[in-house]
């Protein structure tokens, strides 16, 4: 069942979506050759909890992995590790890609959102494109979040955009509904034919989140650890935000400066 959300909760959300939004712009300004995950992560949990937050992720338990819960504030995923990554006394290299994804609960309810980020001089163009066609397949995707569509245009839109310059889109991780929960209905798949499920409606909330390889879109993950890579080792891009339809425009609780 979709849980539509009053404009009070979505203005809650939207609290909770610019702490999220906050500590990723704080956490990227961070990022240089020669730091650790780690302290990126100890930086991230203080910062939400000074400002009144819960780190959403930090002993979050899913159905999908036999790991334990989660043991930190942000999954960061370097290069070919697509989602799920734990923090780690790893330091950062040129031209590593990192994905960072993080949520804070805030008032009861729920903000989530993911960035990409090269560290210092990208390798080659190939990362630069990479990191680019899932910024924008996140856009088009956001922009099928209006009243009447169906829910698979949102997929359709992050597919398309990724598939025409060659990329492809990882197809056993999705985005979510959001609200009270982290993870709400429906699940969200990167992929799909247009015109197909549910009839988007105002007060729907929704955390949409490409996941992106250069190569194939098979990943492999073990039963007994977080961390999910590509299957042939190939570069992956993740980019979030958590988006309210709305009876106009798509609006984005997560918003960062640098937009989207």
């Amino acid at each position: 069942m979709i849980v539509l959300k009053s404009r009070d909760e979505i203005d809650k959300m939207k609290k909770a979506g610019r702490l999220v939004a906050e500590v990723l712009e704080s956490v990227a300004q961070m990022v240089k050759v020669g730091l650790t995950t780690l302290e990126l992560d100890h930086f991230a949990e203080a910062f939400i909890r000074e400002r009144g937050g819960v780190p959403a992720f930090k002993g979050y338990k899913p159905s999908f992995t036999n790991a334990g819960p989660f043991p930190a504030t942000l999954c960061v995923s370097i290069n070919d590790e697509v989602v799920h990554g734990i923090p780690s006394n790893r330091p950062l290299l040129e031209g590593d890609l990192l994905s960072i994804d993080t949520g804070a609960k805030l008032d009861g309810y729920f903000g989530d959102a993911a960035i990409s980020i090269i560290v210092g001089s990208p390798r080659d163009e190939l990362e630069v494109a990479l990191v680019d066609v899932t910024r924008r397949a996140l856009k088009a995707g956001i922009e099928k979040c209006v009243p009447g569509n169906h829910l698979s245009d949102i997929s359709h839109a992050v597919q398309a955009t990724c598939e025409s310059e060659g990329f492809s889109v990882v197809r056993k991780f999705v985005g979510h509904g959001i609200g009270r929960e982290m993870h709400e209905d429906p699940p969200i798949p990167n992929f799909g034919k247009p015109g197909k499920g549910p009839i988007l409606k105002a007060g729907m909330v929704f955390a949409i989140e490409p996941m992106v390889n250069a190569g194939g879109y098979e990943v492999v993950s073990s039963p007994n650890e977080w961390v999910v890579r590509t299957s042939d080792g190939s570069l992956s891009a993740h980019f979030e935000h958590t988006v309210a339809v709305t009876e106009g425009a798509p609006e984005v609780l997560t918003l960062r400066s640098e937009k989207i």
